[in-house]
């Protein structure tokens, strides 16, 4: 793989990347004082405030290559280091785009914009817990060391917990603790191999890992230890007992950020540690493993989804599938389309997180109106709803992998990918995938086709559907946008070309 790495130091007065950590972890604590009180502008200050830096720090290292940042003066291995290149701009990106939209959604869901709505009173709980994670997922995104990410994952997910728990019934809290109880195991699996790596290699810096030769009888169960908890945070099939009623339970815009955002963040780590810290060590039989793992999501998420009968519940299960997407890149990675099947995921990742969270608003914006959200009892509600059903539609088209969406494009280079290396079955799996979520997505399109009824539907506040629609739209148009991805994607990128089946060459 063409590596493209130019690496400059940020400048003094510019230090965007630190930005993007500090902004939205400074601005928690004062929405929390402030409470509802002066939140709202507040609140819409902040979230532009970060994607402000964002789009500066995509600026700085689209135009001066790859950006480090030593804290305090001290580096690796005794300082913290903050560390920017493509990927993990694109991250921040798709971070701030779904952070900014959902926000506006939760201004109207939240009552800060001057409506009530049947969702439960969160109010000025939601907003500094939100930007406490949005700062992690920042943090997640540009630390470059295992104990780092250890805590950033560790902030991701308690706010996550909270946020779920802020629709106060019991079967929230319960599913909130629930959540808890796996992403903590899943955190004790990882330090454990944290400190079994640094017992043996003296370091957690992700570059020196990936410079060093890794002791051969530590390296791997190391990575496993590490595998393994992140795969329970990311609710990989079968350890995502805990995503399902965690995401259908929460208040809307929180299950937007869940499985548009949180899911990714462990995913994005897991990613780093085996092409970048830890690459060629893992065997050609563990990434299979986690193919077969990832087609099991897509079967088993995709058969729980058409048999959903709450459209949250759909949704949620929907996730599990889609995330299965993301595990078929493993085995492709080091062959003849290991490149593209590394960019594909990428691109994948961001198109899934734009249309899940429209979908989860839309789907919140449906249970508003109606009161519920029974999929049999929405008959002819989207005649009666078209801009929330519009953005169900759109967001669907991407799901579905259909053409102009980013998940189309990352579908296809994956599928040529696996052609190219021999695994057609992968192929074959991607296809299935979709004519699956054309299944579940098109049980609730239907209801769009339906005669209306004359139950009485509560008012949905413009901004929500504004929100659902925006986003959905942007799902569907980054297909459009992927060749500058792409580009920015070869900035600092790992030499995944130069990892074999077996290991590095």
């Amino acid at each position: 793989m063409a590596r493209r790495e130019r690496t400059r130091p940020v400048p003094a007065d510019a230090p965007w990347i630190v930005w993007t950590v500090v902004l939205p972890l400074l601005a928690a604590p004062v929405a929390f004082v402030l409470g509802r009180r002066g939140l709202a502008p507040f609140a819409a200050a902040s979230s532009l405030g970060v994607a402000a830096s964002v789009a500066a720090l995509a600026w700085q290292v689209a135009a001066q290559g790859v950006q480090r940042h030593r804290l305090g003066g001290w580096g690796a291995p005794l300082g913290i280091e903050l560390h920017a290149d493509g990927l993990s701009v694109l991250m921040l990106v798709m971070t701030a785009v779904t952070g900014v939209v959902v926000s506006l959604h939760a201004h109207g869901t939240f009552g800060l914009g001057g409506h009530e709505t049947r969702e439960p009173s969160g109010r000025a709980r939601f907003w500094p817990l939100w930007l406490f994670l949005w700062g992690g997922l920042n943090a997640v995104f540009l630390s470059a060391d295992l104990f780092n990410l250890f805590v950033s994952l560790e902030l991701v997910t308690l706010s996550a917990v909270a946020l779920v728990a802020l629709a106060a019934t019991r079967v929230a809290v319960a599913a909130a603790l629930q959540y808890l109880l796996a992403a903590m195991l899943g955190s004790l699996l990882y330090l454990l191999g944290v400190a079994l790596v640094y017992a043996t290699e003296g370091t957690l810096s992700l570059d020196e890992l990936a410079r060093g030769a890794p002791h051969a009888s530590v390296a791997p169960p190391a990575l496993a230890l590490l595998t393994i908890g992140l795969a329970l945070k990311t609710a990989l099939f079968p350890l995502h007992f805990w995503l399902p009623p965690a995401h259908a339970n929460a208040p809307t815009p929180v299950s937007a950020l869940l499985s548009g955002l949180v899911v990714k963040a462990s995913f994005y780590v897991l990613w780093r540690l085996w092409f970048q810290a830890f690459p060629g060590v893992a065997p050609f039989e563990a990434s299979m493993l986690l193919a077969v793992l990832g087609t099991g999501a897509i079967v088993w998420g995709s058969v729980q989804a058409l048999q959903a009968t709450r459209l949250k519940s759909l949704v949620a299960y929907s996730t599990v599938a889609q995330l299965g997407y993301l595990f078929l890149v493993f085995p492709l990675v080091g062959g003849p389309g290991g490149l593209a099947a590394w960019q594909a995921c990428a691109v994948f990742a961001v198109s899934h997180a734009f249309a899940k969270a429209a979908f989860f608003m839309a789907a919140g914006n449906i249970r508003l109106a109606a009161g519920h959200d029974r999929i049999a009892d929405l008959d002819g509600i989207g005649a009666r709803l078209p801009r929330s059903f519009f953005a169900v539609g759109l967001a669907s088209v991407a799901l579905m992998g259909l053409p102009p969406s980013g998940t189309f494009v990352a579908k296809w280079m994956m599928m040529r990918a696996a052609l190219e290396s021999g695994q057609a079955w992968l192929m074959v799996v991607m296809l299935l995938g979709g004519l699956f979520s054309a299944g579940y997505c098109f049980r609730v399109l239907a209801r769009a086709f339906t005669p209306p009824t004359d139950t009485p539907l509560q008012p949905v506040p413009g901004s929500l559907d504004a929100a659902a629609l925006a986003l959905a739209v942007i799902a569907l148009a980054t297909g459009l946008f992927v060749a500058p991805a792409l580009d920015l994607l070869a900035i600092g990128a790992p030499d995944v070309a130069g990892l074999g089946q077996d290991g590095p060459r």
